[in-house]
């Protein structure tokens, strides 16, 4: 099976070979609860999220990219950051592409669906806030979620 590998800041990362503008979306349940996927590329619990295809919006790609790997929709309310480290870069076995980060995070509010596996996620659930420490994901991702606990709308967007 195809693999993702994250590397941060090592010296025996690939080089990278493009950059793919991408978003990742905290979506919240009434109970505030944080939506998570468990990659099926990596084994690791992250937020939904993925490419901004051509002729797409950033908010557009959000929403898209969560209803295919998790079943919710939801309606993007806010911003927690960018994400642009060229020290992180993502290697995809299937194809030898290596990309340097380039996230945009987003903030959400699902509307409707089940939570719901795809050939993305091989679990899909809802994470109490306080319970989202306890999952395994890549540093990255924790970088994300962390800004989004400690800002949680009152606070300007990270840039980085």
């Amino acid at each position: 099976m195809p693999r993702r590998i994250d590397y941060y800041d090592d010296p025996n990362a690939p080089a990278a070979n493009c950059l793919v503008p991408s978003v990742n979306v905290v979506v919240t349940n009434e109970a505030g609860g944080v939506l998570l996927i468990r990659r099926s590329d990596n084994d690791n619990w992250a937020l939904p999220g993925g490419a901004i295809d051509l002729g797409e919006s950033i908010p557009e790609a959000g929403i898209r990219e969560t209803l295919e790997e998790t079943g919710i929709t939801c309606e993007i309310t806010g911003l927690v950051g960018t994400y642009s480290d060229p020290k992180h870069v993502i290697l995809y076995t299937s194809n030898g592409e290596v990309r340097q980060e380039f996230s945009i995070v987003l903030t959400a509010r699902a509307v409707g669906g089940e939570p719901t596996p795809s050939a993305e996620s091989r679990e899909v659930r809802w994470v109490s806030r306080e319970e989202l420490r306890n999952y395994r994901m890549d540093s990255s991702m924790s970088l994300r979620i962390g800004h989004f606990l400690r800002a949680d709308g009152n606070q300007s967007p990270h840039i980085g």
